[in-house]
């Protein structure tokens, strides 16, 4: 009961159209940020190493690498700060954390890209 309730209040804060991206893709996310009274658009760019919570609660990391420094950065799913995510390219995993990237370095973090199944044959 109570879960229902919370719920249908949620809905109204979910958006619609959410991108699929999974663990392991590398996405560029478009965040608002405002400054004094001024607005503008960043885009942080990395892979996506976790995802959890359900619901308006659901939260996903991504993590890059700058001037051989590690950047992970949460980001709330159903944010309106939150302006688009585009996936880049899709990393194969078995893995539904992928913490041990944060001990790697160079090219270690990198991926092996995931096919797509839908491939056309003759």
């Amino acid at each position: 009961m109570k879960t229902e309730l919370l719920d249908a209040v949620e809905a109204n804060s979910l958006k619609k159209d959410t991108p699929n991206f999974e663990i392991g893709d590398t996405v560029d996310v478009r965040c608002r940020i405002k400054e004094g009274n001024k607005e503008r658009v960043q885009i942080f760019s990395g892979t996506v190493i976790a995802r959890k919570g359900r619901g308006i609660n659901e939260t996903f990391t991504v993590r890059r690498i700058v001037n051989n420094e590690g950047v992970e950065r949460i980001f709330p799913l159903h944010s309106p700060f939150v302006l688009d995510i585009q996936p880049i390219r899709s990393g194969k995993t078995r893995r539904a954390k992928l913490y041990f990237l944060r001990q790697r370095t160079g090219k270690a973090v990198k991926l092996a890209q995931r096919h797509s199944k839908h491939t056309i044959s003759k």
